[in-house]
C-alpha cells in the first residue's frame, strides 16, 4: 500500500482569499446602513416624503447585497476544505460580486423608471426635510466608503476582492445618489429647476448601471471558467514544446480562485518522461496551482512532428 506516500502527490484544493479585516468592516457599514435606511423610511411616512421612502427602499437593497458579502465571506471561510467542492470556494466570492452587481443594475433600472415616471406625473418635495435627511445619508455613505476604501485598494494592488468590490460599488452608489438628490434640491428650492430632480435621477442611474455592468464583466469571465490569456497559453505551451520533441495535444486553463490557475496539459512525445518532470517546467508560471499532466507516448510514424 501507498497510502502513507500519497500527500506529498496530492494538489491543494483551497484557493479561498481570506479578508478578515474586510469582512468586520462590512459588518460595520451594513449595521450603519441599516439604521440610515430605517431613518429614511421613518421620517419619509412622517414627512410625507415618497422621495425619502424611494431612497429609504434603495438603500435596503444595499442592505441586502452587504448580507450576501458578509455570507459569501463566511460561506467561503467555513467550506474552504469541504470535498464537496472539487476547486474549493474561491469562486463564492465572485459569485456574490456577481449578485451584487445584478442588485445594482435592479436599483439603477428602479431609479430609472422612477425618474421618468416624475417628468410626467410632477410630486411636492419637501425640501428643507428631505434635505436634512440626504445630507445624513451623505455623511454615513463617506463614513462607510472611508471603512472599506483601504481594503477596497488594497485587493485591488494584490487580488482582486469582487466581493468587497461589489460592497464598495454599493456605497459608491448611495453616495452618488445622496449628492445628486442634495444638488437638485438645492436646485430646486431656491432656483426653481424642479425638473432638475428626475434628471438627476436618470444621470445617477446610468453612471450606477455602467458600475453594475462593469462588475459583470470583471466576475462573469471566472464563473463561466474563461482561460487563461493567450500569450499565457502560448508561453505555457512553449515551455513544454521546447524540450525534447514534446508537443502539447491539448491545454485547458481556467481560473479556481481569484489569483489561482488550474491546468491540464496532453503531452504527446516519443521520449515520455516522469510526469514530474512536465511539472517542472511550468514552475515558472506561479498561478498555476493545480496542474494535470498526461503524457502520452507516440510510437508510430504518424505521430506529430
Amino acid at each position: 500500500m501507498h497510502s502513507s506516500t500519497l500527500a506529498q502527490h496530492q494538489h491543494a484544493h483551497d484557493f479561498t482569499q481570506t479578508n478578515t479585516q474586510a469582512e468586520q468592516r462590512t459588518r460595520w457599514v451594513l449595521g450603519l446602513t441599516a439604521i440610515t435606511m430605517v431613518a429614511e423610511i421613518i421620517a419619509g411616512v412622517l414627512f410625507g416624503s415618497m422621495a425619502l421612502l424611494a431612497d429609504g427602499w434603495h438603500m435596503g437593497t444595499h442592505v441586502a447585497a452587504f448580507f450576501i458579502t458578509l455570507f459569501a465571506y463566511r460561506f467561503a471561510r467555513r467550506h474552504a476544505d469541504n470535498p464537496a467542492f472539487s476547486f474549493g470556494t474561491g469562486k463564492v466570492n465572485v459569485l456574490a460580486g456577481f449578485a451584487s452587481a445584478v442588485v445594482l443594475g435592479v436599483v439603477a433600472l428602479f431609479i430609472l423608471l422612477e425618474s421618468v415616471t416624475r417628468f410626467f406625473e410632477p410630486r411636492d418635495i419637501f425640501f428643507h426635510e428631505a434635505m436634512i435627511v440626504a445630507a445624513i445619508g451623505l455623511a454615513v455613505n463617506l463614513l462607510s466608503a472611508w471603512l472599506l476604501k483601504d481594503h477596497h485598494h488594497h485587493g485591488h494592488d494584490h487580488h482582486h476582492d469582487h466581493n468587497l468590490r461589489a460592497a464598495y460599488l454599493h456605497v459608491l452608489a448611495d453616495a452618488l445618489t445622496s449628492v445628486l438628490a442634495i444638488a437638485a434640491l438645492l436646485a430646486g428650492q431656491y432656483l426653481g429647476w424642479f425638473w432638475l430632480d428626475p434628471v438627476m435621477g436618470v444621470v445617477g442611474s446610468l453612471i450606477i448601471a455602467h458600475w453594475a455592468l462593469g462588475l459583470i464583466r470583471t466576475t462573469s469571465p471566472m464563473l463561466l471558467d474563461a482561460s487563461i490569456q493567450d500569450a499565457q497559453k502560448d508561453a505555457i505551451r512553449a515551455a513544454i514544446e521546447d524540450d525534447a520533441d514534446n508537443r502539447v495535444a491539448d491545454l485547458d486553463v481556467w481560473k479556481v480562485g481569484e489569483q489561482d490557475y488550474a491546468a491540464i496539459v496532453s503531452v504527446v512525445t516519443h521520449h515520455p518522461k516522469p510526469v514530474q518532470h512536465y511539472r517542472d517546467r511550468l514552475k515558472g508560471f506561479q498561478r498555476l496551482s493545480h496542474i494535470t499532466v498526461e503524457v502520452i507516448e507516440c510510437r508510430d510514424s504518424h505521430c506529430p512532428a
